[in-house]
């Protein structure tokens, strides 16, 4: 019997991704986005190439009320979410108060609320099942503040505490609780957050190889993961022996736009 994964943020990118990788291995599909065409394009390629069921369900996460209407929508549909990818994430670019603080609360519903409220609402069944797995896509800014998207940093921070401390409850219950922290992905996520010429953004890996690195994580159980090997070394055993104020200015150095 296949498992079914609801994906948020499943219209491109790493999100589609995911989809791509978990067709490919026999599963089904509930995908959520705000483009509804471009959900209908990869559930038509998705169900004819591999033979799978695919439910799309347009809504925008950073309405306070979006997740628990998926939730309803998948209830109502009786659909087992097995396996729970929230991947719905948007960035931001500028010093914090000249930014427009309605766009930085709705980064802030999206980034944490929804995927909290997602994380609560399928984890009963889950755990009263006794099995399935949970992948949150925080980021590697989730270790370092980062000045110039000090608000995106901050959510996928808050992403990684929350991952990692669910993880810990959940031990035992048969169900797990994943981190991806990718570090910068060549998709639309910085044309979408006004990232285009930020110095990090110049060199990113691939959206396929982050979500295979990811998705091969989540079937494993493993807690934390970074895409890349150096990478993680660096955040997790150098950057936190670097003291906090140089750590800043390189921070900041890397979010600043190339002229």
């Amino acid at each position: 019997m296949s498992e079914t994964a609801l994906i948020t943020g499943a219209s491109g990118g790493i999100g589609a991704e995911f989809a791509r990788i978990h067709a490919a291995a026999g599963g089904d599909l509930v995908l959520v986005a705000r483009n509804r065409e471009k959900l209908e394009e990869i559930k038509a390629d998705l169900e004819s190439s591999h033979g799978i069921s695919v439910l799309t369900i347009a809504m925008d996460l950073s309405h306070a009320d979006a997740a628990d209407r998926v939730f309803a929508q998948t209830e109502a549909a009786g659909i087992k979410v097995s396996l729970l990818i929230n991947n719905a994430g948007v960035g931001g670019h500028g010093k914090f108060y000249e930014r427009k603080l309605l766009n930085d609360q709705a980064m802030m519903q999206l980034n944490m609320g929804a995927l909290v409220t997602l994380t609560h609402l399928y984890l009963e069944a889950m755990i009263q099942r006794g099995s399935g797995k949970v992948l949150n896509v925080a980021s590697t800014a989730a270790f370092i503040p980062g000045p110039l998207q000090a608000v995106y940093y901050a959510t996928k921070a808050f992403v990684l505490s929350f991952s990692e401390a669910l993880a810990e409850e959940l031990s035992g219950t048969g169900v797990t609780v994943t981190a991806l922290c990718p570090g910068p992905v060549m998709t639309g996520f910085a044309e979408a957050g006004d990232l285009e010429g930020v110095r990090v953004f110049q060199f990113g890996a691939s959206a396929e190889s982050v979500a295979i690195c990811g998705y091969n994580a989540m079937q494993k159980g493993k807690r934390v993961v970074v895409n890349s090997k150096l990478l993680g070394f660096v955040l997790k055993w150098i950057a936190p022996l670097i003291p906090r104020r140089i750590l800043l200015k390189f921070s900041r150095l890397s979010l600043e736009k190339s002229s």
